[in-house]
C-alpha cells in the first residue's frame, strides 16, 4: 500500500495550492482519505476528510470555506485545496488513509510554503 503525494509548493499569500495524493495497493473507497498539516515547531493538525465512495466531506471549523477536498475514484486520487493563502499556512500537508478513528497508512507529506 502507498500514498504518493504530489511535490513542493511555493505560493504568494492570497494564491490557492491544490496538494494530490494516489492512493496504491488497496480498494481505494475502502478508506476515507484525511488531511492533516504540521506547521514547523508546531503538533499535527486535522483539515477534514473525504470519503471516496460518495464524496461526503467533513472539515475543521477552523477551514471552513477556504478547503475543498475531492476524490477521483478512477484515478484512486485525493486532493485538497486551499484558497486565500496566509503565510501561517506554511507546513507539511499528509494525506492519510484510514477512519475516524485510526489512519491506516500516510503519505509522505508536501512542503507547501506561503511566501511572498
Amino acid at each position: 500500500v502507498q500514498l504518493v503525494q504530489s511535490g513542493a509548493e511555493l505560493r504568494n499569500p492570497g494564491a490557492s495550492v491544490k496538494v494530490s495524493c494516489k492512493a496504491t495497493g488497496y480498494t481505494f473507497t475502502s478508506y476515507y482519505i484525511s488531511w492533516v498539516r504540521q506547521a514547523p515547531g508546531q503538533g499535527l493538525e486535522w483539515m477534514g476528510r473525504i470519503d471516496p465512495e460518495d464524496g461526503g466531506t467533513n472539515n475543521a471549523q477552523k477551514f471552513q470555506g477556504r478547503v475543498t477536498f475531492t476524490a477521483d475514484t478512477s484515478t484512486s486520487t485525493a486532493y485538497v485545496e486551499l484558497s486565500s493563502l496566509k503565510p501561517e499556512d506554511t507546513a507539511v500537508y499528509y494525506c492519510a488513509a484510514g477512519t475516524d478513528y485510526a489512519y491506516a497508512y500516510w503519505g509522505q507529506g508536501t512542503q507547501v510554503t506561503v511566501s511572498s
